[in-house]
């Protein structure tokens, strides 16, 4: 697409700005975060800054650690990065892969002991997306080996071969088990769109380092499903929970996974170069970000949540869900060339600037409330506060805007 003067110093500025920000970031995380006495990294950082003593360790923020140190040594080397995710790679084998049945622990506790073992598809996928990444960085063979294997446990033990889709949890040895919520705020059921989400964003980056036809087969399954079950093509929205039978169990709407589905799917379709659903999804990415776009605040943020049913808006605006929309709107700019889009990334790393950076302690708030104030009790670090929906938007600006 041609592109003004305007739009040309506009990318140039926001290719300039976030990689400052990355590195802010990423800094924070090094001068703050390492657990020296225990290994690892501490489980949770309350939002005054402070090490909370005894917190559990997740497996998530270990494996989004190891994520992002990779991938921003992956943009551009450096090898301080690279040493921050050989430690988040060690804690992650020793402390978190289950040697015995397979899979990663939920938690373990502070001094690295077994916690909540029970086996989440969504940290497996996690782990697979961070070993994929710090494959690419280490040049490990057995690292690769290992992202592998995970996939085909995850296809043994969670895939529907009947219905297609991914069950959601299992106990420690894989078994059924009764609570499938990855948090207290979610529905316990046993397909969600949030794990698909992710174990899609998961099998892509495999892909790019092991282009295996099977699992190709299964990305496409993963689009399928997105297709036939998880977009609502009449509203443009997402739907969030389902049953194993693939029944619609809530009207629920996020904001945050509407936008970034966007763009994650796009890149499946293209990683594997299908180019007959990648058509097809970049037709679905504009009418969910139009779907997305009702969310907004006239200050260019998104909101949290809508209940349809209660007619509800959760008036919060999360760190996430501000990146995710910085490099939602992004790609639709991409596809459409409408700069209505462009505008709204914009403005999206505009509110993040002036109201979501920490700029006494760094790295970023949880988020701000309706009356804009700083979501204090909430974590800046911790088993949901990690160095990923951040340090991946950023990252994927520099790249497209560079």
């Amino acid at each position: 697409m041609s592109k003004s003067a305007n739009v040309e110093f506009q990318l140039s500025e926001f290719a300039k700005e976030l990689g400052i920000e990355l590195s802010n970031i990423l800094d924070y995380w090094i001068n703050n975060t390492i657990d020296e006495k225990e290994g690892g990294f501490f489980g949770k950082i309350d939002a005054g800054n402070l090490v909370v003593p005894g917190a559990p360790k997740g497996s998530v923020l270990n494996a989004r650690i190891l994520w992002s140190f990779s991938a921003a040594h992956n943009l551009k080397a450096n090898p301080q990065y690279l040493l921050i995710a050989d430690r988040a790679y060690r804690y992650l084998m020793n402390y978190f892969l289950d040697e015995k049945f397979g899979g990663v622990y939920w938690t373990v506790d502070h001094a690295g002991n077994k916690l909540d073992t029970k086996k989440q598809v969504y940290a497996s996928a996690f782990t697979i997306y961070a070993f994929s990444e710090y494959y690419k960085a280490s040049k490990k063979a057995a690292v690769l080996q290992q992202a592998i294997e995970l996939f085909g446990l995850l296809v043994d033990k969670s895939f529907d071969s009947e219905k297609t889709g991914y069950l959601e949890a299992f106990t420690e040895d894989w078994q059924a088990i009764s609570d499938l919520r990855l948090s207290a705020k979610d529905a316990n059921e046993k397909k969600t769109m949030n794990t698909h989400l992710h174990v899609l964003e998961a099998y892509t980056n495999l892909y790019r380092f092991w282009p295996n036809q099977n699992l190709r087969h299964h990305i496409v399954l993963l689009l399928e499903n997105f297709l036939d079950h998880f977009i609502d093509a009449e509203k443009g929205h997402l739907n969030l929970f389902f049953d194993e039978n693939w029944q619609l169990r809530s009207t629920l709407v996020s904001y945050g996974h509407d936008i970034e589905a966007t763009w994650l799917l796009l890149e499946a379709a293209e990683v594997i170069g299908d180019k007959n659903i990648f058509e097809k999804l970049k037709t679905v990415a504009i009418r969910i970000s139009e779907a997305t776009i009702e969310g907004l605040d006239i200050d260019g943020g998104l909101w949290y949540e809508y209940e349809p049913a209660e007619n509800h808006l959760h008036k919060q605006k999360h760190w996430w869900v501000q990146a995710e929309a910085m490099v939602g709107f992004f790609n639709s700019w991409q596809i459409k060339g409408d700069e209505k889009y462009l505008d709204l990334s914009w403005k999206s790393w505009q509110l993040i600037k002036n109201k979501i950076l920490d700029k006494q302690h760094g790295e970023w708030y949880w988020g701000i409330d309706e009356n804009d104030q700083p979501m204090h009790g909430e974590d800046k670090a911790g088993l949901w506060k990690c160095p990923y929906h951040n340090t991946r938007a950023c990252i994927e600006i520099i790249r497209r805007a560079g």
